[in-house]
């Protein structure tokens, strides 16, 4: 694989401010706002649903040495 020397250049544009802009840019914002908040919230009831199984089985280990002899 060869290294690349040249320079990668980013152009900076002012944003739109016409009516049928803004009008598009929230129409395609709320959806993949959406569709994020969707995606955090099932991590994080992922994560604990984990969590709460994990001290289940902590407990019931515990459990079965306490009453093994």
């Amino acid at each position: 694989m060869a290294l690349k020397q040249g320079r990668i250049s980013i152009e900076v544009f002012e944003p739109s401010t016409g009516p049928e802009t803004i009008r598009n840019e929230a129409g395609r914002a709320d959806p993949a706002i959406l569709a994020l908040a969707r995606l955090i919230g099932r991590q994080i009831a992922r994560e604990q649903f984990e969590s709460a199984s994990a001290r289940e089985r902590k407990a019931q280990r515990q459990k079965q040495n306490r009453e093994s002899p």
